[in-house]
């Protein structure tokens, strides 16, 4: 198992996805490369996607990643925010990367 650390905002926003989906319980994310190859990776999150390992477990949720992805997010933690416009999943920067300035991804240092 992962040490993905996943907040009680994001745990609950996971959680209530999952359920609208028909797939209570269970969430997959992954890091994905952005379309310019610039080094940046962005969290994504897909409720339908049923592959992978399970990286993190938290009130009554199991969270699945690529098991090719598991280093990338051990130390990480995952959150979630909710405002007037709207609201997303943020993750943590791990050590020797650059935050995006939305804050959902990350680019490490070379």
């Amino acid at each position: 198992m992962s040490s993905l650390t996943i907040t009680k905002a994001a745990s609950n926003e996971l959680l209530r996805q999952s359920i609208y989906r028909g797939t209570p319980g269970e969430i997959f994310l992954y890091l994905q490369p952005d379309i310019l190859d610039d080094g940046w990776m962005f969290l994504r999150v897909n409720i339908w996607e049923k592959s992978g390992i399970p990286i993190a477990r938290t009130d009554g949720l199991t969270v699945y990643a690529p098991e090719s992805q598991k280093a990338l997010l051990d130390e990480l933690t995952l959150d979630h925010y909710q405002d007037l416009s709207g609201g997303g999943f943020l993750i943590s920067t791990p050590k020797g990367a650059t935050k995006s300035s939305c804050g959902s991804g990350f680019k490490f240092n070379k």
